[in-house]
């Protein structure tokens, strides 16, 4: 195993449970600030302390670090730390941390190098030095205000989460609205948030250029000419594999366009004996994605035939409340005019969310329009995320919705809106 930097890869170290951890901190300030609804009086007051913040991340970080290498250590797998470079067909030197070289030949070769923060091409953007996620999760200090470039999820969930840690926050996007992959309702639902905890959002706004240096503070134009001041800027406009200068092309190993590395259905690359795995594949950038790739991989060698043809996405979104959905929304469908009936209901009816005083949101699920068969859900709202598996189960068993509408759901839950949401659905034409 070669490893330049994080053991465990980006996941456990700088991105998915590192931002989760802190995303936790700022659902802690939320409530605070919320404390008088709840019948709580906070006499002192109460102000954020990043440095705390980032002190109880690297803890789990650190603990989660001492997992994996004791899981190398069982499993009798040589960690090397270095960068790898192909030199020849399944042939790699390794420029060791520690000083020094190996070269390492293997009869099977598996790439999973990741991906990292892109930084567009805009004048005076790099020179501005951005934060990405990887360096605002390292702050120990609230940034008076946060230009946020991008609206996806990890801008998303980083502009809240500082937002509610007290710092301005503006969001710059340049399509018109936010998520543009999900319906637009959620978008909406989504815009309306970021309003509600008093974010500024610029949509359909191309960038012209950026002044100044962040954490000194910046300027962002927008054409049109609207000027956007702040102290801080982060980056969080799209991924881009590390799939350059380690020598693909030495190995055999061809690249996309856009850099990702070419593979079949079967995870296979051009090169006999290699594959590839996770967000340098190409693959949808989920760690649970790279996580069953894995699967495919393994299984493949033993004698399996799987694929990544048709498998389920699942994804959540981790703002305050949370998006999740799994198959179909309501654009492809129409999209690629699959009939479909849809039942939609508001987080409000969900009694649990009353009890939690956590109203925001909807659910909604889609079902054949001439069968029972569930196509797709989303949902945004309190534990959203824990909803999906449900759906999952009863996707992938082909159960027909009125099935789990019937279910005996333990009460209050946030599971129990499945029995709403399902009713919800219209009977067949």
């Amino acid at each position: 195993m070669i490893e330049r930097r994080y053991v465990g890869g980006s996941c456990p170290n700088i991105a998915c449970l590192p931002s989760k951890n802190v995303i936790h901190s700022a659902k802690v300030a939320d409530h605070l600030r919320r404390a008088a609804e709840f019948g709580m009086v906070l006499p002192g007051g109460w102000k954020t302390d990043m440095a705390g913040v980032r002190a109880r991340k690297r803890k789990m970080v650190e603990g989660l670090m001492e997992i994996h290498l004791n899981n190398y250590a069982k499993s009798g797998a040589e960690l090397l730390m270095g960068s790898g470079r192909f030199v020849g067909e399944r042939t790699l030197e390794v420029a060791l941390r520690d000083g020094g070289t190996r070269v390492i030949e293997g009869e099977m070769v598996f790439l999973n190098m990741g991906s990292r923060a892109r930084v567009d091409e805009v004048p005076g953007l790099a020179e501005a030095a951005p934060l990405t996620h990887v360096e605002e999760l390292e702050l120990d200090v609230v940034p008076e205000h946060l230009v946020v470039l991008g609206g996806g999820y990890v801008g998303l969930e980083l502009a809240q989460e500082m937002r509610r840690f007290g710092s301005r926050v503006t969001v710059v996007n340049r399509s018109p609205r936010l998520l543009k992959q999900q319906d637009e309702d959620v978008s909406d639902a989504i815009h309306e948030l970021l309003r509600a905890e008093e974010m500024d959002v610029e949509l359909g706004a191309p960038i012209v250029r950026v002044e100044g240096r962040s954490g000194a503070g910046v300027k962002v134009v927008l054409a049109g000419g609207k000027v956007i001041e702040g102290s801080h800027l982060l980056a969080a406009m799209g991924r881009m594999p590390n799939t350059d200068g380690i020598g693909l092309d030495v190995a055999g190993v061809k690249t996309t366009a856009q850099g990702f590395v070419q593979v079949n259905d079967r995870l296979e690359t051009t090169a006999p004996q290699v594959w590839a795995l996770g967000d340098c594949a190409g693959s949808p950038l989920f760690t649970h994605i790279a996580f069953d790739d894995f699967r495919i991989v393994r299984d493949n060698l033993h004698g399996a035939k799987r694929t990544t043809t048709g498998r389920q996405v699942p994804s959540c979104l981790f703002t305050d409340p949370e998006l999740a959905s799994v198959g179909l929304t309501e654009s492809e469908a129409k999209r690629h005019n699959i009939a479909y009936r849809l039942g939609k209901v508001p987080f409000a009816t969900v009694l649990r969310a009353q009890t939690l005083g956590e109203t925001r949101g909807f659910v909604k699920i889609l079902v054949g329009a001439k069968d029972d068969r569930m196509l797709g859900f989303t949902a945004f709202g309190v534990g959203a995320g824990e909803l999906l598996a449900t759906v999952q189960v009863a996707m992938n068993a082909g159960m027909p919705y009125p099935a789990l509408r019937e279910m005996i759901f333990t009460h209050p839950t946030i599971s129990e809106v499945f029995v709403t949401v399902l009713s919800a659905i219209p009977n067949r034409a």
